[in-house]
């Protein structure tokens, strides 16, 4: 997810500095890509803290909590994007 960030940073960096490049069907076709990955990862992530959540849920209701305690069953961390994902970063050429 990082690299996917730092990606689309770079990316919109050079399409400020090359206004042509917004014209052009290949860039635009990878723009579109590019989103569609960041929107598959948002749909991901949602999906596994949605699961992580239940989960959480259910190992500490009766009667499965015994079930997890006999079993080792232990909390799972829900995913969390790193600090500062949603900004883009600054490139210099």
């Amino acid at each position: 997810q990082g690299q996917l960030a730092t990606a689309l940073g770079k990316l919109l960096a050079i399409t400020e500095n090359y206004p042509d490049l917004k014209a052009n069907q290949n860039f635009l076709e990878l723009q579109a890509q590019l989103e569609g990955t960041e929107n598959r990862i948002n749909v991901a992530r949602k999906n596994f803290n949605d699961t992580a959540r239940e989960f959480n849920t259910a190992i500490r209701r009766f009667p499965k909590n015994i079930l997890a305690g006999l079993f080792g069953f232990e909390k799972r961390a829900y995913f969390e994007a790193q600090a500062g994902a949603e900004t883009a970063p600054t490139v210099e050429f």
